[in-house]
């Protein structure tokens, strides 16, 4: 009995690792984005943080109004 909850215990740990190595990768991988005309462009990594936003003068408009 003891013997099978030191087993679980121990795939539980090595499963954790596991978890924490796959998020270090998915922080190195950069997804890129733009809008169809290439006025907004987004960068994210895999684990959904966004790493940059580009987004063209032009579509601003009235910089005062948006102060």
């Amino acid at each position: 009995m003891f013997g099978d909850l030191s087993d679980m215990m121990g795939k539980l740990k090595e499963a954790q690792q596991q978890i924490e190595a796959t998020k270090k990768r998915l922080d190195t991988v950069i997804v890129d984005g733009q809008s169809a005309e290439g006025k907004i462009k987004i960068a994210v990594t895999a684990n959904r943080e966004i790493k940059s936003i580009v987004i063209y003068n032009s579509l601003l408009g009235d910089k005062e109004e948006l102060a």
